[in-house]
């Protein structure tokens, strides 16, 4: 039978079981043999990520041309207007091409959201503002990257769900198993 199971990924650890370097990595918190991450997420970035032991399920969640969307709370630098929010909805021309158009929207900083370890730097005189950015991509810090390119530095990243799959109630560092139907 196929495991999926949806990780909370903390902060500062590596989407990987070794680490040459001795790094927090997967191995830290997941003590299940033959599961692999199906797509990334950056080292400094947080939320779901999901395993399996399952080659073509990895593939349908992670490959590109499947175009699995994929949901961030994503806090930026400054305040996000109407000119950034329709250039990230309209698909931006990265160094590595263009993005394809991006669902998204302004919002409160999430409700449940835990705290960062480490935390993210704090300046008083510059405004912060959240944002639900959803791509059906998942280049290397496009989110980022695409932030940066608007004026709209990213400081906090958290991704929040995949297709069907949400984070929800799992903490920081936990994991539960998922049915795999859910994905359909």
């Amino acid at each position: 039978m196929t495991k999926l199971i949806a990780f909370n990924k903390p902060c500062l650890v590596l989407c990987q079981f070794t680490d040459r370097d001795s790094r927090k990595n997967l191995s830290d918190y997941i003590p299940i043999p033959g599961v692999y991450a199906a797509g990334r997420l950056d080292r400094d970035s947080e939320g779901l990520l999901l395993l399996t032991d399952d080659g073509r399920l990895q593939n349908r969640i992670a490959h590109p041309r499947t175009k699995c969307w994929k949901s961030y709370w994503v806090q930026v630098e400054g305040i996000a207007d109407d000119e950034a929010l329709n250039r990230l909805r309209a698909g931006l021309m990265l160094k590595d091409g263009p993005t394809l158009p991006a669902r998204v929207n302004k919002i409160k900083e999430p409700a449940q959201l835990w705290p960062r370890n480490p935390p993210i730097r704090f300046r008083a005189n510059i405004p912060t503002s959240w944002l639900n950015i959803e791509i059906r991509e998942g280049r290397n810090r496009q989110i980022r990257r695409m932030s940066a390119a608007v004026g709209l530095p990213t400081l906090r990243l958290i991704r929040h769900a995949i297709g069907n799959i949400r984070l929800e109630d799992i903490k920081p560092g936990e994991w539960r198993y998922v049915d795999p139907g859910i994905l359909a």
